[in-house]
């Protein structure tokens, strides 16, 4: 059973066991017919992956993590938020009819800011201070600018990375207000992760810890026989990430750059309800 696995499992059964249930309160979220989606949640999860062990991607159940990676590209690297720019159907619940999820994401990620050493975005600010200033305790983005929530089609939900160097190791804390422990836990946490091991190949640092911190990490109602099931599931250990080793520039990544050796897994999980 990889690390990743443990993590998962510990935080399921604590929610499960300890966690708190909403059904007596009006939710916003509803499922495709109407009904309120009500959850089980606990407050302020806090999880450490260390990426000089093993890569955390869940073995418990298969993740498709080119899709997962191709999302985090889309954000970070494209700075789109256009739905066409993604390889997958994922946004097209929340598509606007402009063929946008708003000013939400990757287009926060794009908006440019005046430095002292001249206009960068968010990202690219971050790389700069990786290169030129890598003490430094102020590598951060945000993409929960309030003056444009309004024009969002959905507040984000992982929302914040602080970037921290520690010797020859590069650490990152993501900060994330809402978790479905089912549908996109295990996605953001190996997202996050390769985001770390990107920005640390090509800073000249090697990737060291992810610290995911949740405020409310929550299984669904209709979730939870499907979470039941997966926690019986067989686990596997954790695959080798291989990284394209000629990539030395964050702009030149693609999903064909990252591949998994000896991942194994159980089934994949299909027609999983996701709640909007």
């Amino acid at each position: 059973m990889s690390l990743c696995d443990e993590i998962f499992k510990a935080n399921c059964i604590d929610i499960l066991s300890h966690g708190d249930c909403d059904d007596d309160v009006d939710v916003r979220p509803r499922w495709e017919d109407g009904t309120p989606a009500h959850t089980v949640k606990r407050f302020g999860i806090v999880n450490r992956y260390d990426l000089t062990r093993e890569f955390p991607i869940l073995t418990l159940r298969k993740i498709n993590y080119r899709a997962a990676i191709d999302e985090i590209l889309w954000i970070w690297q494209k700075k789109s938020n256009r739905v066409c720019d993604l390889g997958s159907k994922i946004w097209d619940q929340w598509c606007l009819p402009d063929g946008t999820i708003g000013k939400a994401y990757g287009y926060q990620l794009a908006q440019k800011y005046d430095f002292p050493e001249g206009e960068f975005d968010q990202v690219d600010r971050v790389l700069y201070e990786l290169k030129h200033n890598p003490a430094s305790r102020r590598m951060m983005t945000n993409l929960y600018n309030f003056s444009d929530l309004n024009e969002m089609a959905l507040y984000p939900c992982a929302y914040s990375m602080t970037f921290n160097v520690s010797g020859d190791r590069l650490n990152g804390i993501l900060n994330q207000r809402s978790n479905d422990m089912l549908v996109a836990n295990n996605w953001n946490v190996l997202q996050y992760a390769i985001l770390l091991m990107m920005f640390a190949r090509v800073s000249g640092f090697k990737a060291g810890e992810l610290l995911h911190v949740i405020a409310d990490a929550h299984i669904y109602d209709r979730h939870v026989p499907i979470v039941e099931a997966l926690l019986e599931q067989k686990a596997y250990d954790a695959p080798r990430l291989i990284i394209d080793p000629d990539i030395d520039n964050f702009y030149d990544f693609t999903v064909d750059s990252f591949v998994f050796e000896q991942y194994e897994s159980g089934p994949v999980v299909r027609k999983i309800p996701v709640a909007t």
